[in-house]
């Protein structure tokens, strides 16, 4: 008889995690794309987290210093924002805050491509999250179309197991079930629906999550799975409620502030 191996992180640890989050209230400095800067804050609020859009290049280091953690995400990229990166990096650096990569369209745009391998180089990400043609791009891959995956997490797994071990941090890969890994372990969550593709910004704010979790989480894996686990259990309670994707927005950020830690734990689905 085959036995399915245990994962990793367990449910209870994720419902730790989530109790933390609502506990804590980590500031999470968001340095992110033009798009999404509103929702980021508004999940973040509803998650239990605190938001703090500082990205300058005036500010952006000493407000690492002092953030619970740190989203850097290069959707809309400019000379300034850029420079504020590169500045809040090296204050998380300095700080020892946690700091997530988002590198949107990487392996597409050759110049953000750039930007965001020269941001782990300068201090490597505690988590990448990305979809699938993302992370393969940080290691040489051609992209996807924009910032739509060519690739699914399965497809990449072993890159991103190779930039997990090659930048000593964790990998989120999103898709229809989302793949983390730090190199050696691997979570697969399988919660989730369609509609969470056609509200922009949810995985740019997914980053700004996993952030606030690793604020308070002494596991990247941990705090990584602990932010997908709260957004798609959410999102499997609010399709239900939903119409078509402009009530489901409304209804997801309800519910992620309503999932409870025991909830969320008996509603996760783990492999």
């Amino acid at each position: 008889m085959t036995r399915t191996p245990t994962p990793p992180v367990t449910p209870e640890q994720l419902a730790d995690a989530l109790a933390a989050l609502r506990d804590g209230s980590p500031l999470v400095q968001s340095i992110t794309n033009i798009v999404v800067a509103q929702w980021t804050a508004n999940l973040l609020l509803a998650a239990g987290a605190a938001p703090a859009m500082v990205d300058n290049p005036h500010e952006s280091r000493l407000f690492a210093t002092v953030a619970g953690g740190l989203l850097v995400n290069t959707g809309t990229p400019y000379d300034d924002t850029t420079a504020a990166m590169r500045e809040a990096v090296a204050g998380a650096a300095d700080a020892g805050t946690p700091w997530v990569l988002d590198p949107v369209a990487a392996g597409g745009l050759p110049w953000r491509t750039e930007v965001a391998v020269s941001l782990m180089d300068l201090h490597p990400p505690t988590i990448v999250r990305g979809n699938g043609s993302e992370i393969a791009g940080l290691l040489g891959g051609v992209g996807g179309r924009g910032v739509d995956s060519a690739d699914s997490p399965e497809r990449v797994l072993d890159r991103a197991r190779e930039l997990a071990a090659q930048r000593r941090t964790v990998v989120a890969v999103s898709g229809a079930v989302d793949h983390l890994t730090n190199g050696d372990r691997l979570v697969r969550v399988h919660n989730g629906d369609p509609l969470l593709t056609r509200v922009t910004g949810v995985g740019c704010a997914l980053g700004a999550l996993m952030a606030g979790f690793a604020a308070v989480c002494e596991d990247p894996l941990v705090a990584a799975t602990g932010a997908t686990a709260l957004l798609t259990v959410a999102a499997d309670r609010a399709v239900g409620r939903s119409r078509g994707p402009g009530s489901f927005a409304v209804h997801l950020l309800d519910e992620i502030s309503l999932v409870t830690p025991t909830e969320l734990a008996v509603g996760v689905r783990l492999s």
